[in-house]
């Protein structure tokens, strides 16, 4: 049998194309001790550090590069990176993780023409 073009079925095709962005750059500021838990870092270093910085990022190699900026910025320590994911998380004083998420957003806008979000904070 034979189906005419309105009868045949439509067939969707879905495809991720990541744009070049940091959709999320968050700063917790002394967050609670389950958290860092929760996390998987070591609260019993980590915890002293007063706050955690959460970053997505695409593509997701990005976050290598990101990780490299944020470490080289300021005193922070590198909590998870995830180059499959995007996700980069760091930990340190207030001002250190809040410098360290400055610094890529603004490497990343203005020498690789990402778009950016603000920094939110909790």
């Amino acid at each position: 049998m034979e189906m005419n073009h309105e009868q045949m079925p439509e067939r969707i095709v879905q495809e991720l194309v990541p744009g070049k962005e940091i959709t999320i750059a968050h700063l917790i500021a002394s967050p609670d001790i389950i958290l860092y838990e929760k996390l998987g870092l070591d609260p019993r270093v980590e915890h002293s550090k007063s706050a955690i910085g959460v970053l997505t990022i695409s593509p997701a190699e990005t976050a290598i590069i990101a990780a490299d900026i944020a470490t080289k910025a300021a005193g922070i320590e590198l909590g998870f990176v995830d180059r499959f994911s995007g996700t980069l998380i760091v930990t340190g004083t207030i001002s250190e993780v809040e410098a360290s998420i400055r610094a890529v957003l603004d490497y990343v806008r203005d020498k690789m023409g990402f778009s950016v979000c603000e920094i939110t904070r909790t």
